[in-house]
């Protein structure tokens, strides 16, 4: 965030040792009382109430605790001596109101009122977000995409119409738009790497939300590959508009009045440059930050997945890791005697000497004694003695024989090439009906064109829209090329397949033929 001149009124004044003592009441020993003080400020500030006497905290956090049941009863404590510390730590301030005093006496004697300083509310609202935070505040927005795509659309037009109050509006928004998917995603990847780093994770909870979990990560990682290229075009679309008339017309509208016109000017400058390289960087071979949520996320589903998996198997265990270990701490820790204790380690962890070590070589007398392990000539061992201990012959007689059904075999090869064959023949009659939208592909047809579909497109390289896709097999080659604002439809069977994107055709490809016959013929 910008540091300029003025702009913070009273912030300027506290250095960095003194922001840091705002949040001392935070470890202090009474940091509860404190905690429900600041809380009767800050509940008595959203009633326009900023100047309270400590009669009126007191009274504030009566009511709190009629409310709370964990909000201290402010009879048992001493509100003068904590409302003085909040005061030396620079969260509130405190002041004299003489109007308050009806008699001589009471003018006389201090009549202090205090008020949050701006920094202290500020630390308050800071440590109210930390206690505040909750699972429910980690989730992925995947409906602002469509936001941005209606802005930056939006931006174009306003910069190309030379409307500087809204392409500030829009480029403003852009901008708080783009902070909240990254802080959102922030929050959501360290959520699943504490879910992840958690030893014991309680299987009914977790199970509870996976579903919803995976769903919510596959939806938000669908939204953002669709819309990546389409937020990419739109970026370019913009500029092409003019990014300094773009960046000069925001700055001009900016109301940040201790700001010089060059800093607005850089500043704004620096914006775009930060929301171009999360949606479009200028290197078409760089990934974009959106590349990267896409890969993250991705990451994510496998980790999720992966701990899906290890709970699975602690309930079906009936104990987890963690109480495993547990136990065997208690183990090592109740042992008697230190010899005991290595003899359960050697247990536990499947230590013992090396079989191999104790066999002795066909010809003792052949080796001098003197000789040691290291220049003396190896002994040859057997590799079931070394992999599996076992020593040879020690099974009861030879290896059992192996049976082989032939005839299965046989049965599974022949319905195999029958398959392959069958698929073959689609194939050369798919390549015929594909460019003609006329024609529809049967039940044989469709299977294959999903099945090359499939492999084209699980070939695509994130950040590289424009390359055309391709996939060859049974004797055919499938080509994916991209078509901005247009689709390709095949009819078939079971209905109508659209390709919103991308134009598609179907070749025969010579080499796949051969290969697909010569594997027929086998």
């Amino acid at each position: 965030m910008q540091q300029t001149s003025g702009a913070s009124f009273g912030l300027d004044d506290f250095g960095l040792d003194d922001r840091m003592r705002l949040f001392s009441y935070v470890t202090a020993d009474n940091r509860v009382a404190y905690l429900w003080v600041l809380r009767a400020f800050d509940g008595a500030r959203a009633s326009y109430h900023v100047v309270l006497h400590t009669s009126e905290v007191a009274a504030a956090m009566a009511r709190l605790s009629a409310q709370y049941p964990e909000c201290p009863d402010p009879d048992g404590l001493e509100l003068p001596r904590l409302l003085d510390m909040l005061v030396d730590w620079g969260v509130l301030d405190r002041g004299q109101d003489g109007t308050r005093a009806t008699t001589l006496a009471e003018y006389r004697n201090r009549h202090s009122v205090y008020q949050f300083t701006e920094a202290g509310y500020r630390a308050h609202r800071a440590v109210e977000s930390v206690l505040a935070a909750g699972l429910e505040d980690s989730s992925l927005s995947r409906l602002v995409f469509a936001d941005l795509l209606a802005d930056l659309k939006a931006l174009a037009v306003a910069n190309a119409d030379g409307d500087a109050e809204e392409v500030y509006r829009k480029l403003n928004r852009l901008d708080r738009a783009l902070a909240d998917v990254a802080e959102r995603a922030a929050r959501f990847y360290h959520m699943l790497g504490d879910l992840g780093r958690t030893h014991d994770a309680r299987p009914e909870v977790f199970l509870a939300h996976k579903d919803a979990l995976l769903t919510h990560l596959k939806d938000f990682h669908d939204e953002l590959q669709r819309y990546t290229p389409r937020l990419r075009a739109a970026v370019q679309e913009v500029e092409a508009t003019g990014l300094d008339r773009l960046v000069e017309a925001a700055a001009e509208v900016d109301e940040r009045l201790f700001a010089t016109p060059a800093e607005r000017l850089a500043d704004w400058r620096r914006r775009w440059a930060g929301l171009r390289s999360w949606l479009a960087p200028p290197d078409a071979g760089a990934p974009s930050e959106a590349d990267r949520l896409a890969m993250a996320t991705m990451a994510a589903i496998g980790d999720v997945l992966a701990l899906l998996r290890r709970v699975t198997e602690s309930r079906r265990g009936g104990v987890s890791r963690e109480s495993q270990l547990r136990h065997l701490a208690a183990w090592f820790t109740n042992v008697a005697t230190e010899q005991a204790g290595h003899a359960l380690f050697d247990v536990v962890f499947g230590l013992g000497g090396p079989r191999h070590v104790g066999v002795a070589h066909e010809d003792p007398e052949a080796i001098p004694m003197r000789l040691s392990w290291w220049d003396a000539p190896a002994v040859e061992l057997s590799r079931t003695l070394v992999q599996f201990g076992r020593v040879p012959g020690q099974g009861n007689g030879r290896p059992a024989r192996v049976e082989r059904c032939d005839a299965a075999r046989r049965h599974l090869r022949q319905r195999q090439l029958d398959q392959e064959r069958r698929h073959v023949e689609a194939a050369a009659g798919l390549a015929g009906a594909v460019p003609h939208a006329e024609a529809e592909l049967d039940e044989a047809q469709l299977d294959v064109l999903l099945r090359l579909l499939n492999m084209a497109l699980a070939a695509r390289v994130a950040g590289r829209p424009a390359v055309p896709l391709a996939a060859a097999g049974f004797g055919v080659r499938l080509t994916l090329t991209p078509t901005p604002r247009r689709f390709a439809t095949v009819a078939t069977v079971k209905g109508r397949l659209h390709l919103d994107g991308y134009s598609l055709s179907v070749t025969p490809a010579d080499r796949t033929t051969s290969r697909s016959h010569h594997g027929a013929g086998t």
